[in-house]
């Protein structure tokens, strides 16, 4: 191990303001559990450092507006109130929020940007309990359309071993998504030891870090970056051999093409809202004018009923 244990004492908060914080999770706790024997979760670090903050209207005390796996580390985001929630919500709802991830990989990718589709469903086989699995795979119950987005960043050894650390967004959000998109194109998360059979137990942790995360709130964004684990300072297993980007370039890239499908999802809004609105204003007039016909005709008719009396 490279790094010590979570521990209560041990929550590092990376923003806070009125209506949210987001913590950097630790790489082996729980965001929150219902078992009385896990006392360390990261419910359990909110409360001892903010007890104040705490809502005893809520099942955890704490509003968790998204979730992590138990062994990815990163940007958590928590909010603070029910109406906070509810902004965070329908970010997640209508897929504006940006989440990047950042992962060492087994072998060396050699498509350096790809895109992997692979429809995602869980596996129903004995013994896979709360595990997902790839459309095709016997077992494979009620797959979805899941996105993800793979960018290479650099080529390297971990422990002797040939890896590559990638960038990795999900644009859908579905169980597990980046761990089997990952295993399902032949280049397994370093240290995952559920999506290896058990096989990748010597890391002392899954190299899977939730890296950015960008919340589009109204007036203002939130945007926080987690930092970058998968160092040789941090970790010095990890050699990296040869780099193709930076991990900076490429987040801002993926920000600024973010923020410019953001601008176009706005604009169809507002077209569409226009064309909706000029539909109702026809649809009035003509409703309008087919009422004052019905009147002419009406009122025509008692003239000459008048008229023959």
């Amino acid at each position: 191990m490279t790094a010590p244990p979570a521990s209560l004492e041990s929550l590092r908060v990376l923003h806070h303001s009125d209506d949210y914080i987001v913590v950097d999770k630790h790489w082996d706790i729980r965001i929150d559990s219902k078992m009385w024997y896990e006392q360390h979760t990261v419910q359990a670090q909110l409360g001892h450092r903010f007890p104040q903050l705490a809502d005893p209207s809520t099942y955890y005390g704490f509003r968790f507006c998204h979730q992590l796996d138990f062994s990815t580390s990163g940007a958590l985001c928590v909010a603070l109130n029910k109406a906070a929630a509810g902004r965070a919500y329908r970010c997640f709802k209508d897929r504006s929020v940006t989440k990047a991830y950042l992962a060492l990989v087994r072998g060396r990718v050699e498509e350096e940007t790809q895109t992997v589709a692979f429809p995602i469903g869980k596996d129903s086989s004995e013994g896979k309990t709360h595990m997902m699995c790839t459309e095709g795979t016997d077992g494979c119950e009620n797959p979805k359309p899941c996105q993800t987005e793979l960018t290479v960043l650099e080529y390297g050894l971990y422990d002797g071993d040939s890896v590559t650390k990638v960038l990795l967004q999900p644009v859908t959000g579905r169980t597990h998504q980046l761990r089997v998109h990952c295993s399902a194109i032949g280049h397994p998360i370093v240290g995952d030891f559920t999506y290896s059979s058990g096989a990748d137990a010597a890391p002392y942790r899954m190299m899977l870090h939730a890296h950015l995360l960008h919340i589009p709130l109204d007036p203002e964004p939130l945007l926080v970056s987690a930092g970058d684990p998968f160092l040789p300072a941090e970790d010095p297993k990890w050699l990296p051999q040869r780099s193709l980007r930076t991990l900076a370039a490429t987040v801002e890239a993926l920000l600024e093409r973010r923020l410019e499908e953001g601008r176009k999802i706005k604009e169809e809004r507002r077209e569409r809202a226009k064309r909706e609105e000029e539909r109702r204003v026809r649809r009035r007039e003509q409703t309008i004018k087919e009422e004052s016909e019905e009147q002419r005709a009406q009122c025509q008719e008692w003239l000459r009923e008048w008229a023959g009396d």
